[in-house]
Parts: C-alpha cells; sequence; structure tokens
C-alpha cells in the first residue's frame, strides 16, 4: 500500500526511534546489579496530589496546609483557570508545600490537534498561559496530552501526530524563556499507546524541554507493563502519576490494581528516577486524602 510522505517519515522515525529505545533498556538490563549484591535500589521519591483532589472549602492555603499535614510534599495546579495566581504563591510560601507542576486545563476540550486551525491557536494559548502559570509558581513541568483520534473517519493518528508537534514547536521558545519542560502525558486517547511511540514522539523534537509524563495506571490496558514503559522511557521520564487499574475491575483503589508495585519501583530506580510520584484520584476531606496518603506510602514503599 502507498502511504503519504508524511505517514512514511513519521514511520521511518519511529522504527529508528524504537530501535535506539531497545537498545539503551537492554543496555540498562546488562548494566543492573545481580540479584543478592546487597539491598535493591529504590527511587527517591515525594508525595504529590493534584490541587483539584483537596475537596474542602476554604482558601488555597487551608488546602495547602491540609495535604501538608497528610504528609504531602507537593501538588500540581491547573492553568489556564480562574484562581489568584498570587494567592496561591503566598499559600506555596506560607506552608513550604511545593507546585511543582502544572496541567494544562483545557488539552482535552481545546486539543492542539484539532481539525481546525482556529481550535488549534486557542490550544497553543491554553499551553503558553500554563507555562507561564507554572513559572510564576516555581514549578517545572506543564503536563500535556498533546492530542487525541476522537473520530477515525475524520482524523488518523499521524494527522494528530503532525497537528500536535507543530503546535508544541510553536510553544518551545516561550518554555526556554521560562525554563519550564512540556512533559507529554499517556492518557486512553488512540494516540501513543506504546513505549517506543512516546519516545519516538519525545525525540522528534531533540529537545531537552520536551519528555514525558507516564500515567502508570492508564498504560496497563494497552499491554506493556509500566516497568517496561518506565525502562524504555529512560532519562526522557520526567514525572508520573497514577490510580489504581485492574484487567478484571477497570478502575480501583491505590493499591488494589495490576501494577506490580514492586517491579515499578525497581525500574523507577534502575533508570535514576527521583522527584514527585502524584496520585490522581477521586479527591475528598480529610479522611479521603488520609486514606490516599496511606496508600502512596504503601505502594511507593514509604510507609514507616
Amino acid at each position: 500500500m502507498n502511504l503519504p510522505a508524511t505517514r512514511r517519515a513519521t514511520r521511518r522515525e519511529f522504527l529508528r526511534s524504537s530501535l535506539a529505545a531497545t537498545t539503551l533498556a537492554a543496555a540498562s538490563l546488562a548494566l543492573r546489579p545481580l540479584a543478592g549484591a546487597g539491598e535493591p535500589k529504590k527511587p527517591l521519591l515525594k508525595k504529590a496530589v493534584k490541587f483539584g483532589m483537596i475537596g474542602i472549602q476554604g482558601s488555597v492555603e487551608d488546602k495547602l496546609r491540609l495535604i501538608k499535614d497528610l504528609g504531602f510534599q507537593g501538588v500540581e495546579m491547573d492553568s489556564p483557570s480562574g484562581i489568584d495566581k498570587q494567592e496561591v504563591v503566598k499559600a506555596r510560601d506560607a506552608t513550604g508545600i511545593e507546585i511543582h507542576g502544572v496541567v494544562d486545563s483545557i488539552h482535552w476540550s481545546v486539543r492542539l490537534s484539532d481539525p481546525s486551525p482556529e481550535v488549534r491557536a486557542r490550544g497553543l494559548e491554553g499551553l503558553k498561559t500554563a507555562l507561564r502559570d507554572c513559572k510564576t509558581y516555581g514549578g517545572t513541568t506543564v503536563l500535556l496530552v498533546p492530542g487525541a483520534v476522537r473520530d477515525k473517519k475524520s482524523e488518523s493518528y499521524d494527522q494528530v501526530w503532525e497537528r500536535s508537534t507543530a503546535e508544541v514547536r510553536k510553544a518551545l521558545p516561550l518554555a526556554h524563556e521560562v525554563g519550564v519542560k512540556i512533559a507529554v502525558e499517556t492518557v486512553w486517547n488512540d494516540f501513543i499507546t506504546k513505549p517506543e511511540e512516546l519516545v519516538a514522539y519525545i525525540d522528534r523534537f531533540q529537545d531537552p524541554l520536551v519528555g514525558g509524563y507516564f500515567d502508570i495506571s492508564n498504560m496497563i490496558k494497552y499491554g506493556p507493563s509500566p516497568a517496561r514503559w518506565i525502562r524504555v522511557l529512560g532519562h526522557r521520564l520526567l514525572k508520573f502519576d497514577f490510580k489504581g487499574y485492574s484487567h478484571e475491575k477497570q478502575w480501583v483503589g491505590i493499591g488494589e490494581g495490576d501494577e506490580d508495585w514492586p517491579e515499578v519501583l525497581k525500574a523507577l530506580a534502575e533508570v535514576g528516577y527521583k522527584g514527585y510520584a502524584t496520585a490522581e484520584v477521586g479527591g475528598g476531606g480529610r479522611e479521603v486524602l488520609k486514606d490516599v496518603a496511606d496508600r502512596m506510602d504503601r505502594v511507593l514503599g514509604l510507609a514507616r
């Protein structure tokens, strides 16, 4: 079958990146210490939640104080949003909670891959707003879902690839100006469902300010284990979040799914990951968030 030139180019890049990623993963496995050679290394992790999970009435400072009391060290904000940014900064400074990143709040509804150039332009402005807000908060990453195949009759995988990469490129000068990384997240969007695909997408930019934001639980559905995703991504892994996913029951509580946390932690240590592990579940008040904190401690090996 004859493919359009852009499609052939995309596939060639995919194959080259896949081979490189596989080679790197094999090399890292070869360098892994032998079993029994001392205690296994553990990744240095800090706990965080999404700001929208904090389901209590009160000021931003009240909300950050609550998660601080429960042992969380960080939070991710949404942007664009109507929140008072200076209130957020004051609450951050008063509580010591780190705002480690920002989630692009419009990437689903105003897609960078939309067939309409006007919609893509609005999506780009949303991403730029998130980059600026992240700089204001002192964060390091903007979580971005770059696109989705919504209607396979009118948009293809390669069209989503080409449209979204073109828009991300337009945001890179600002990302460099503010010193914030664009972290491409994996979701159920019929786009980027294998680790080699995410490697190819990231490597297309050849820019250190583009990396991966891996949702450990989301991708179990597609086959490759979370640990394999982590090993293939390697140094490209900027952040990760998680819930609980079971092949049998679908969404479950943290620690009740098929994530294989001991192997996940092993893989994180192998690739040298250190930083935030962020829960992305339905939130609530103190009791709900305490349960989330306790579950995170158990699966991440942080329980005292």
